[in-house]
């Protein structure tokens, strides 16, 4: 199980969420990214829980109010996920 940092303050605004959601959608079952951010980032939280539902679990690592840190770990799957269309 491998654990990725992603500072998001550091990725332009304009590409931030999608380069998070391809990282995460680039993860093997068990691996994790750990989202650093300046604020705490509850709409790409919430895109989560809305489109991949089963798909991972999340834990706030720490709170602010300078720095929140949100781990998003991807669960392990048997088959296929579904969202490769195979």
């Amino acid at each position: 199980m491998t654990e990725f940092v992603i500072e998001a303050q550091k990725i332009p605004a304009t590409t931030r969420h999608a380069f998070i959601i391809e990282s995460f959608d680039n993860l093997e079952g068990g691996d994790s990214l750990v989202i650093i951010n300046n604020h705490d980032p509850v709409p790409l939280l919430r895109f989560f829980q809305n489109s991949r539902t089963d798909l991972f679990e999340e834990e706030y690592l720490e709170k602010g109010p300078e720095v929140w840190r949100l781990k998003l770990t991807k669960k392990k799957t048997e088959g296929c996920c579904g969202f490769c269309g195979g």
